[in-house]
């Protein structure tokens, strides 16, 4: 995929990675719905592959989910510099997108984050202040739900995004039903046990690699 960006664009990329920081509640995993609208649906500077593999990669890595942002802004500069087809001449933008993402991902929510802290430890004894932390809950629940549907639909079949289909008995028939048996197995597995993550998604690249899913 190949997606030459002006300087223009670069500075909008700058700012929607910083305002998805103020914005991640929960984590920037919680901001990829959106994410994936603007970048892949709006601007098309990532296909849905490379924004897909870029998240899986990075949960399955060691460190911080953070790093799916620094997978994301190496590929749109990769493919502003016209691709993999580039070679070597293609790291320095792939490099650029990736400091420009991490940058504007750490430091607005780092500032704020500080700063409320601060702020939140002097007045944590009134009520308003409880009331809002305890009404945050519900909000990362329902983004990082919102995250989850948004990731099952590249291997899991071609519904848009916006929803079913009016005639959802024809879509439901024509789903792959082991994949969607495997996201709900490994779901209630993350639910009810403690079995860690990384066992899940070994046998999800198991499973693939063997064509069953």
């Amino acid at each position: 995929m190949s997606s030459a960006l002006s300087w223009q664009d670069w500075l909008s990329m700058l700012l929607h990675f910083a305002a998805w920081s103020l914005l991640s509640i929960g984590g920037a995993v919680a901001t990829l719905p959106d994410m994936h609208r603007y970048l892949h649906t709006q601007q098309q500077w990532l296909s849905e592959l490379q924004f897909a593999s870029s998240v899986a990669l990075a949960q399955a890595a060691p460190g911080p989910n953070v790093l799916f942002v620094a997978l994301l802004g190496w590929h749109i500069g990769l493919n502003a510099a016209g691709g993999t087809a580039a070679g070597w001449q293609a790291w320095p933008l792939a490099l650029l997108g990736m400091g420009v993402a991490m940058v504007a991902i750490l430091l607005p929510s780092s500032l704020l984050t500080y700063g409320a802290t601060r702020w939140v430890h002097r007045h944590q004894q009134r009520l308003w202040v409880r009331a809002f932390k305890q009404g945050l809950a519900p909000v990362v629940v329902a983004l990082m739900l919102a995250t989850g549907w948004l990731l099952s639909f590249p291997a899991l079949g071609d519904a848009p995004l916006g929803g079913v289909p009016d005639q959802w008995w024809t879509w439901l028939l024509q789903q792959p039903w082991a994949g969607w048996c495997l996201t709900v197995v490994a779901a209630l597995l993350v639910w009810r046990t403690r079995l860690h993550l990384l066992w899940l998604l070994g046998a999800g690249a198991l499973l693939g690699a063997m064509g069953w899913v």
